[in-house]
């Protein structure tokens, strides 16, 4: 059993796809997102998509880094982290604009105050409105908010999005052979990000902070981990949350903020990119639960290589160094320096790469795709060459 796995949380999510197994697919059964028919207006040339997400456990780092030092910004940013992963999922089935947002906030109000609540809600409106200033309208609907202290350990932040699209304009993966993939840098700092971008995204935070963090945080603040867990694999790092790491362009950032750096939307770009090239993309994959294998659920027949990723930015190095996870596990739980994937024919992916890079995120054709009986996936990296096979 992998480390991740002992914490309680699956990369793979094998058993919620079993349980959802014998659910209707939607309109088109391979989307990213299940596509509905259109039951807003009944209109036969349109579809909804309905998507529901949450910050998952990057809420409880929020938690330990406001509790240690009073920053409230944290906060914030978990209300984007939980938007993105709904939009930038939808955005992997062709749904680029006009989307509608309700917030779930579940808390224990022994913990969290209202201030709390106030800095999610309001941070969730900030992000609308610079992601308007970038032609994304997103449509506040309001939501609701629960004292669950019986439930909730601290607080739980998601988000559910609605939206309507043209049944033509929804993007079905269509991974082929001789397809190259084009990785958008999941860190650095975006034209619309006002910080650097350790590139956490919201997947792999209970690895993140446990095998980073000093076990000093268990005894300080019990409520921020799962009491059954085995002590062995709680905060079992040496680094503090306030301890300082150096980027390679010479700023500093502490420990907590690289970490807890806002997920980073690619919505800006994909709208360009959809708007100009629709017909050149073959397929996009959100690179989240289960990391560079993510993929796996959206071809078959075929082997993807990927012998080009960016060089391991220094959050994931951080981990790996604190941790000594390995190499296997650590492209199968993070990102690991890109969290979108765009397929397409070779000769295009120059004129979407430079399309990203206008925004200040940088691409690079990270691998390709080969014939294959199965559905496998191969990483080369500095640190091995890792198979993973599909289910």
């Amino acid at each position: 059993m992998i480390k991740y796995e002992k914490r309680g949380v699956s990369a793979s999510k094998d058993e919620v796809h079993a349980a959802i197994a014998h659910l209707d697919k939607g309109l088109f059964p391979t989307s990213f997102c299940k596509i509905l028919p259109d039951v807003a207006a009944g209109h036969p040339q349109f579809c909804n998509l309905l998507h529901a997400d949450t910050a998952g456990t990057k809420s409880s780092l929020a938690y330990l880094y406001w509790r240690e030092t009073g920053d409230m910004s944290v906060w914030a940013g978990v209300a984007q982290d939980a938007i993105v992963m709904n939009l930038d999922d939808m955005a992997c089935s062709g749904c680029i604009n006009d989307f509608v947002l309700s917030g779930t906030i579940g808390r224990n109000k022994t913990l969290i105050p209202g201030d709390v609540i106030a800095s999610v809600i309001r941070g969730a409106s900030d992000f609308a409105d610079k992601m308007r200033e970038h032609g994304v309208q997103i449509h506040l609907a309001g939501g609701e908010t629960a004292d669950v202290g019986d439930i909730v350990r601290t607080i739980d932040v998601g988000y559910t999005v609605f939206a309507r699209m043209k049944r033509k304009e929804v993007v079905v993966p269509d991974i082929r052979p001789g397809d190259v993939i084009v990785g958008l840098a999941s860190f650095g700092q975006a034209t619309y990000e006002s910080e650097y971008n350790g590139g956490m995204g919201s997947n792999g935070l209970t690895a993140a902070r446990h095998d980073v963090l000093s076990h000093e945080y268990a005894e300080k603040y019990p409520d921020s981990f799962d009491p059954n867990l085995d002590s062995s694999v709680v905060y079992t790092g040496n680094r503090k949350l306030t301890d300082v790491v150096t980027l390679p362009d010479g700023q500093k950032v502490t420990v907590g903020k690289l970490v807890l750096s806002p997920t980073r939307t690619y919505l800006p770009v994909l709208q360009e990119i959809l708007r100009e090239h629709r017909k050149k993309i073959h397929a996009l994959i959100h690179v989240t639960g289960g990391g560079q294998t993510k993929v796996l659920r959206f071809f078959q027949h075929a082997h993807i290589v990927k012998d080009n990723l960016f060089p391991v930015p220094p959050l994931f190095s951080l981990i790996q160094e604190s941790s000594g996870t390995p190499w296997r596990e650590m492209y199968q739980v993070f990102n690991m320096g890109h969290r979108m994937e765009i397929y397409l024919p070779a000769r295009h992916a120059e004129t979407i790469m430079a399309v990203a890079e206008k925004y200040g995120i940088e691409a690079r054709i990270i691998g390709k795709v080969k014939r294959g009986d199965g559905e496998k996936v191969t990483v080369k990296a500095p640190a091995g060459k890792f198979e993973f096979v599909g289910s």
